[in-house]
Protein backbone atom coordinates (compact mmCIF):
# COMPACT_ATOMS: atom_id res chain seq x y z
CA UNK A 1 0.00 0.00 0.00
CA UNK A 2 1.19 3.43 -1.06
CA UNK A 3 1.60 6.72 0.69
CA UNK A 4 -0.31 10.25 0.26
CA UNK A 5 0.69 13.62 1.95
CA UNK A 6 -3.09 14.85 3.74
CA UNK A 7 -3.82 17.48 6.42
CA UNK A 8 -4.79 15.17 9.49
CA UNK A 9 -6.06 16.98 12.39
CA UNK A 10 -6.00 14.80 15.98
CA UNK A 11 -8.14 17.13 18.51
CA UNK A 12 -10.30 20.48 18.08
CA UNK A 13 -8.39 23.77 18.02
CA UNK A 14 -6.71 26.68 16.36
CA UNK A 15 -5.49 26.46 12.52
CA UNK A 16 -1.82 24.92 13.52
CA UNK A 17 -3.41 21.83 14.78
CA UNK A 18 -3.71 21.21 10.77
CA UNK A 19 -0.57 19.22 10.44
CA UNK A 20 0.76 18.34 7.03
CA UNK A 21 1.45 14.18 7.36
CA UNK A 22 1.88 11.16 5.37
CA UNK A 23 -1.04 8.67 5.30
CA UNK A 24 -1.98 5.19 3.79
CA UNK A 25 -3.84 5.97 0.09
CA UNK A 26 -7.51 5.47 0.52
CA UNK A 27 -8.76 2.44 -1.21
CA UNK A 28 -12.42 3.08 -2.73
CA UNK A 29 -15.09 0.63 -1.64
CA UNK A 30 -18.13 -0.77 -3.67
CA UNK A 31 -19.55 2.05 -5.32
CA UNK A 32 -16.56 4.74 -4.41
CA UNK A 33 -13.87 5.85 -6.93
CA UNK A 34 -10.46 7.16 -5.84
CA UNK A 35 -9.89 10.64 -7.16
CA UNK A 36 -5.99 12.29 -7.30
CA UNK A 37 -6.93 15.62 -6.34
CA UNK A 38 -6.02 18.63 -8.36
CA UNK A 39 -8.19 21.31 -6.05
CA UNK A 40 -9.98 20.72 -3.07
CA UNK A 41 -12.19 23.42 -1.61
CA UNK A 42 -11.97 25.30 1.60
CA UNK A 43 -15.07 26.49 3.27
CA UNK A 44 -15.97 28.65 6.14
CA UNK A 45 -17.73 25.44 7.60
CA UNK A 46 -14.49 23.89 8.11
CA UNK A 47 -13.23 26.28 10.22
CA UNK A 48 -16.18 25.88 12.80
CA UNK A 49 -15.55 22.17 12.42
CA UNK A 50 -11.79 22.39 13.35
CA UNK A 51 -12.88 24.47 16.28
CA UNK A 52 -15.38 21.96 17.38
CA UNK A 53 -18.75 23.91 16.84
CA UNK A 54 -20.21 21.47 14.48
CA UNK A 55 -20.88 18.14 16.78
CA UNK A 56 -18.16 15.40 17.08
CA UNK A 57 -16.10 14.35 15.15
CA UNK A 58 -13.54 10.75 14.97
CA UNK A 59 -10.23 11.76 14.97
CA UNK A 60 -7.44 11.50 13.22
CA UNK A 61 -9.50 13.07 10.72
CA UNK A 62 -8.56 14.50 7.45
CA UNK A 63 -10.96 17.75 6.62
CA UNK A 64 -12.46 18.68 3.08
CA UNK A 65 -15.52 17.71 1.70
CA UNK A 66 -15.29 19.70 -1.64
CA UNK A 67 -12.83 18.16 -4.42
CA UNK A 68 -11.73 18.36 -7.79
CA UNK A 69 -9.75 16.37 -9.58
CA UNK A 70 -9.28 12.93 -11.74
CA UNK A 71 -10.74 9.41 -11.21
CA UNK A 72 -7.69 7.29 -11.10
CA UNK A 73 -9.19 4.58 -9.26
CA UNK A 74 -12.59 2.50 -9.00
CA UNK A 75 -14.39 0.48 -6.20
CA UNK A 76 -16.78 -2.58 -7.39
CA UNK A 77 -19.75 -2.03 -9.02
CA UNK A 78 -18.55 1.47 -10.40
CA UNK A 79 -18.96 1.27 -14.62
CA UNK A 80 -15.43 1.25 -16.30
CA UNK A 81 -16.30 4.53 -17.95
CA UNK A 82 -15.60 6.97 -14.77
CA UNK A 83 -11.65 5.94 -14.50
CA UNK A 84 -9.77 9.03 -16.20
CA UNK A 85 -12.44 11.29 -16.03
CA UNK A 86 -12.00 14.58 -14.93
CA UNK A 87 -14.70 15.08 -11.87
CA UNK A 88 -15.80 17.45 -8.68
CA UNK A 89 -17.48 16.08 -5.88
CA UNK A 90 -18.84 17.06 -2.76
CA UNK A 91 -17.98 14.59 -0.20
CA UNK A 92 -21.00 15.52 2.25
CA UNK A 93 -20.17 14.73 5.72
CA UNK A 94 -17.30 11.93 4.71
CA UNK A 95 -14.84 14.72 4.74
CA UNK A 96 -11.12 13.86 3.01
CA UNK A 97 -10.73 16.59 0.88
CA UNK A 98 -7.62 18.20 1.91
CA UNK A 99 -5.36 14.99 0.42
CA UNK A 100 -3.54 14.46 -2.25
CA UNK A 101 -6.25 11.68 -2.99
CA UNK A 102 -10.02 10.89 -2.45
CA UNK A 103 -12.64 8.67 -2.05
CA UNK A 104 -15.62 9.60 -3.22
CA UNK A 105 -19.53 7.97 -3.84
CA UNK A 106 -20.35 7.69 -7.65
CA UNK A 107 -23.33 9.26 -6.87
CA UNK A 108 -21.71 11.96 -5.92
CA UNK A 109 -19.86 12.77 -9.22
CA UNK A 110 -20.02 15.19 -11.46
CA UNK A 111 -18.15 15.14 -14.98
CA UNK A 112 -16.50 18.23 -16.09
CA UNK A 113 -16.00 19.74 -19.25
CA UNK A 114 -12.21 19.88 -20.26
CA UNK A 115 -12.57 23.65 -20.81
CA UNK A 116 -13.88 23.95 -16.41
CA UNK A 117 -10.84 24.35 -14.28
CA UNK A 118 -10.69 22.24 -11.22
CA UNK A 119 -10.32 25.56 -9.01
CA UNK A 120 -13.52 27.09 -10.76
CA UNK A 121 -15.52 23.57 -10.22
CA UNK A 122 -14.32 23.34 -6.50
CA UNK A 123 -15.80 26.75 -5.73
CA UNK A 124 -18.94 25.85 -7.71
CA UNK A 125 -20.24 22.10 -6.15
CA UNK A 126 -20.60 23.24 -2.72
CA UNK A 127 -20.68 26.88 -2.51
CA UNK A 128 -22.79 27.55 -6.11
CA UNK A 129 -25.25 24.67 -5.10
CA UNK A 130 -26.18 26.96 -1.98
CA UNK A 131 -26.06 29.97 -4.22
CA UNK A 132 -28.63 28.60 -6.74
CA UNK A 133 -30.67 27.68 -3.56
CA UNK A 134 -30.79 30.85 -2.16
CA UNK A 135 -31.58 32.63 -5.71
CA UNK A 136 -34.47 30.43 -5.53
CA UNK A 137 -35.81 32.02 -2.71
CA UNK A 138 -34.62 35.31 -3.71
CA UNK A 139 -36.46 35.34 -7.46
CA UNK A 140 -34.63 38.89 -8.61
CA UNK A 141 -35.85 40.19 -11.64
CA UNK A 142 -34.84 43.55 -13.94
CA UNK A 143 -36.68 45.70 -11.68
CA UNK A 144 -34.91 45.11 -8.45
CA UNK A 145 -32.49 46.43 -6.47
CA UNK A 146 -30.62 44.64 -4.91
CA UNK A 147 -27.59 44.74 -2.14
CA UNK A 148 -25.33 42.40 -1.48
CA UNK A 149 -23.20 42.02 1.75
CA UNK A 150 -19.52 40.12 1.42
CA UNK A 151 -19.93 41.06 -2.23
CA UNK A 152 -16.57 39.89 -2.09
CA UNK A 153 -17.27 36.70 -1.08
CA UNK A 154 -16.86 33.28 -2.37
CA UNK A 155 -21.39 33.60 -2.51
CA UNK A 156 -21.54 37.19 -2.85
CA UNK A 157 -19.92 37.52 -6.20
CA UNK A 158 -22.17 35.19 -7.30
CA UNK A 159 -24.79 37.49 -6.36
CA UNK A 160 -23.52 40.27 -8.13
CA UNK A 161 -22.70 38.48 -11.26
CA UNK A 162 -26.66 36.39 -11.05
CA UNK A 163 -28.22 40.67 -10.38
CA UNK A 164 -26.27 41.92 -13.71
CA UNK A 165 -27.61 38.20 -15.54
CA UNK A 166 -31.32 39.32 -14.89
CA UNK A 167 -30.82 42.66 -15.64
CA UNK A 168 -30.84 44.13 -12.07
CA UNK A 169 -29.15 47.29 -10.14
CA UNK A 170 -26.66 45.87 -7.96
CA UNK A 171 -24.58 47.55 -4.62
CA UNK A 172 -22.51 45.69 -3.44
CA UNK A 173 -20.52 45.97 0.46
CA UNK A 174 -17.23 44.93 1.02
CA UNK A 175 -13.99 46.17 2.98
CA UNK A 176 -12.54 48.87 1.53
CA UNK A 177 -9.90 46.94 -0.37
CA UNK A 178 -12.23 44.68 -1.77
CA UNK A 179 -14.14 47.42 -3.20
CA UNK A 180 -12.71 47.74 -7.10
CA UNK A 181 -12.77 43.61 -7.08
CA UNK A 182 -16.09 43.83 -6.66
CA UNK A 183 -17.11 46.96 -9.10
CA UNK A 184 -15.04 44.86 -11.40
CA UNK A 185 -17.02 42.00 -11.18
CA UNK A 186 -20.07 43.99 -12.20
CA UNK A 187 -21.52 45.84 -9.60
CA UNK A 188 -23.51 49.35 -10.22
CA UNK A 189 -21.63 50.45 -6.85
CA UNK A 190 -19.51 49.05 -4.08
CA UNK A 191 -19.58 50.26 -0.49
CA UNK A 192 -17.15 49.71 2.69
CA UNK A 193 -19.34 48.56 5.29
CA UNK A 194 -16.39 49.02 7.80
CA UNK A 195 -16.88 52.97 7.21
CA UNK A 196 -19.24 54.73 10.23
CA UNK A 197 -22.63 55.53 8.29
CA UNK A 198 -22.17 53.62 5.10
CA UNK A 199 -25.79 52.87 5.22
CA UNK A 200 -26.86 56.20 5.01
CA UNK A 201 -28.08 57.84 1.60
CA UNK A 202 -29.17 53.91 0.55
CA UNK A 203 -33.10 53.42 0.37
CA UNK A 204 -35.61 51.80 -1.60
CA UNK A 205 -33.37 48.51 -2.05
CA UNK A 206 -35.58 46.23 -2.98
CA UNK A 207 -33.87 42.97 -2.29
CA UNK A 208 -30.84 42.54 0.88
CA UNK A 209 -28.82 39.09 -0.03
CA UNK A 210 -27.60 39.19 4.15
CA UNK A 211 -25.13 36.34 4.44
CA UNK A 212 -23.61 38.78 7.64
CA UNK A 213 -26.22 39.08 9.99
CA UNK A 214 -25.50 41.19 13.11
CA UNK A 215 -25.32 44.85 12.61
CA UNK A 216 -24.58 45.50 8.97
CA UNK A 217 -27.29 43.06 8.70
CA UNK A 218 -29.42 45.15 10.61
CA UNK A 219 -28.86 48.39 8.83
CA UNK A 220 -29.23 46.80 5.71
CA UNK A 221 -33.02 45.74 6.48
CA UNK A 222 -33.44 49.69 6.90
CA UNK A 223 -32.26 50.45 3.31
CA UNK A 224 -35.33 48.36 2.12
CA UNK A 225 -38.06 50.61 0.51
CA UNK A 226 -42.11 49.71 0.57
CA UNK A 227 -42.37 46.03 0.00
CA UNK A 228 -38.59 45.13 0.08
CA UNK A 229 -37.17 41.46 0.95
CA UNK A 230 -34.54 40.10 2.66
CA UNK A 231 -33.07 36.84 2.05
CA UNK A 232 -30.71 35.55 5.24
CA UNK A 233 -28.26 32.70 4.18
CA UNK A 234 -25.69 32.95 7.04
CA UNK A 235 -24.41 35.29 9.66
CA UNK A 236 -20.77 35.31 9.14
CA UNK A 237 -20.34 38.31 11.82
CA UNK A 238 -21.23 35.53 14.56
CA UNK A 239 -24.79 36.69 15.21
CA UNK A 240 -28.16 36.86 13.53
CA UNK A 241 -30.12 39.92 11.89
CA UNK A 242 -32.33 40.92 14.74
CA UNK A 243 -35.75 41.52 12.61
CA UNK A 244 -38.54 42.99 14.63
CA UNK A 245 -42.38 41.89 13.53
CA UNK A 246 -42.61 45.98 13.89
CA UNK A 247 -40.08 46.73 11.52
CA UNK A 248 -41.85 44.43 9.08
CA UNK A 249 -44.98 45.96 9.56
CA UNK A 250 -43.08 49.65 9.44
CA UNK A 251 -42.81 48.86 5.32
CA UNK A 252 -44.57 45.90 4.67
CA UNK A 253 -41.33 43.74 4.19
CA UNK A 254 -40.75 40.36 4.09
CA UNK A 255 -37.66 38.38 6.11
CA UNK A 256 -36.96 34.73 4.63
CA UNK A 257 -34.52 32.28 5.38
CA UNK A 258 -32.90 30.75 2.84
CA UNK A 259 -30.91 28.07 4.23
CA UNK A 260 -31.47 24.30 5.95
CA UNK A 261 -34.87 22.87 5.26
CA UNK A 262 -35.97 25.59 2.58
CA UNK A 263 -32.53 24.68 0.33
CA UNK A 264 -33.43 21.14 0.69
CA UNK A 265 -36.65 21.53 -1.06
CA UNK A 266 -35.72 20.78 -4.62
CA UNK A 267 -32.69 17.99 -3.32
CA UNK A 268 -28.72 18.92 -3.38
CA UNK A 269 -28.15 17.40 -6.53
CA UNK A 270 -30.88 19.28 -8.30
CA UNK A 271 -29.10 22.18 -6.84
CA UNK A 272 -25.24 21.07 -7.79
CA UNK A 273 -26.65 20.36 -11.62
CA UNK A 274 -27.99 23.53 -11.68
CA UNK A 275 -24.83 25.10 -10.50
CA UNK A 276 -22.60 22.99 -12.88
CA UNK A 277 -24.65 23.96 -15.93
CA UNK A 278 -24.21 27.56 -14.43
CA UNK A 279 -20.77 26.95 -14.90
CA UNK A 280 -20.33 25.45 -17.86
CA UNK A 281 -22.92 27.87 -19.47
CA UNK A 282 -21.06 31.24 -18.23
CA UNK A 283 -23.60 31.92 -16.37
CA UNK A 284 -21.90 32.07 -12.76
CA UNK A 285 -17.83 32.68 -13.07
CA UNK A 286 -16.65 32.24 -9.81
CA UNK A 287 -13.92 34.19 -7.92
CA UNK A 288 -11.24 32.31 -6.77
CA UNK A 289 -8.57 33.32 -4.49
CA UNK A 290 -5.23 32.52 -5.10
CA UNK A 291 -4.87 28.49 -4.40
CA UNK A 292 -2.89 27.53 -1.26
CA UNK A 293 -0.69 24.58 -1.20
CA UNK A 294 -2.29 21.63 0.39
CA UNK A 295 0.39 21.84 3.16
CA UNK A 296 -0.48 25.42 3.80
CA UNK A 297 -4.17 24.74 5.13
CA UNK A 298 -3.60 26.30 8.75
CA UNK A 299 -2.81 29.61 6.63
CA UNK A 300 -6.10 29.19 4.56
CA UNK A 301 -7.87 28.77 7.45
CA UNK A 302 -6.31 31.51 9.25
CA UNK A 303 -6.66 34.08 6.16
CA UNK A 304 -10.61 32.90 5.86
CA UNK A 305 -11.12 33.44 9.74
CA UNK A 306 -9.67 36.87 9.34
CA UNK A 307 -11.41 37.87 6.66
CA UNK A 308 -7.89 38.44 4.06
CA UNK A 309 -9.67 36.31 1.54
CA UNK A 310 -11.59 37.24 -1.74
CA UNK A 311 -13.85 34.59 -3.17
CA UNK A 312 -13.13 30.77 -2.74
CA UNK A 313 -10.24 29.79 -1.03
CA UNK A 314 -8.36 26.69 -2.63
CA UNK A 315 -6.27 24.42 -1.43
CA UNK A 316 -3.76 22.55 -4.19
CA UNK A 317 -1.92 19.24 -3.49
Amino acid sequence: MGGMFAIRQHEFGPAENLRFEEVPDPEPAAGQVRVTVAAAGVHLVDTTIRKGGFGPVAFPMTPGREVAGVVTALGEDVPGDWLGRRVVAHLGQANGGYAELAVAGVAALHALPDDVSFEAAVAMIGTGRTVVGVLDSAKLTKDDVVLVTSAAGGMGALFVQEARNVGAQVVGLASAGKLDLVMDNGADAAIDYTRPGWSDGLKNMTVVLDGVGGEAGALALKTLGPGGRQIIYGWASGTTTPISTEALFANSLTATVALGPGLMRRGLRTLEEESMAGLASGRFAPLVHPPFALADAPKAHEALESRATAGKVVLKP
